[in-house]
């Protein structure tokens, strides 16, 4: 069957729109560039096979960061059980993926920042992602992801309370160290 022109038309506008941000969101999520944009593709992929059944119930804007969204989730949930490794190990691997990443910038502040998100489970990093740097809100982001405002607010505060204890304990091993 093919598939009419309104859709195509439709769906080039979307991916347009929104591929460049899909593709942050989730880079932020699984750092590694050939993995964002496999999940990106795979994103606009399932877009396409849903399209004639999105309802409206939503934005296209949420119902695509809500499939990006799971996909990250999914990968990364999958990514685990095949290393066979625990949190605390997989958030090192993050980490030093991150210090051999050449598109992340090489500024130390920025380095520790990128470093001590990494460390932060995945829904956290998610909600802290979602709304300091791509500056969403609360509400914005309950619908994409189908979570309370409330505990949204507490999972960033909770977020932004151990990337500052972390970049504070590095301040200090900086500061013995020089």
């Amino acid at each position: 069957m093919k598939p009419s022109q309104d859709k195509l038309s439709l769906f080039n506008w979307l991916i347009q729109k929104y591929q460049r941000k899909i593709y942050w969101h989730v880079r932020k999520m699984v750092v590694s560039h050939d993995d964002a944009d496999d999940l990106t593709q795979e994103v606009f992929l399932k877009v396409w096979q849903g399209l004639d059944n999105f309802r409206g119930d939503s934005q296209l804007f949420t119902w695509i960061y809500r499939i990006a969204t799971n996909e990250c989730l999914n990968f990364l949930r999958n990514k685990r059980k095949m290393q066979f490794c625990e949190i605390e190990d997989f958030s090192e691997v993050f980490v030093s993926d991150n210090n051999r990443d050449v598109l992340i910038s090489g500024d130390d502040i920025q380095l520790a920042l990128q470093n001590a998100i990494m460390t932060l489970p995945d829904k956290q990093r998610l909600v802290f992602n979602m709304r300091y740097f791509d500056e969403m809100r609360y509400e914005e982001i309950a619908r994409i992801t189908g979570t309370s405002v409330g505990a949204l607010k507490a999972t960033y505060s909770i977020a932004v309370h151990k990337i500052e204890n972390l970049l504070h304990v590095n301040q200090h091993k900086l500061h013995y160290a020089a």
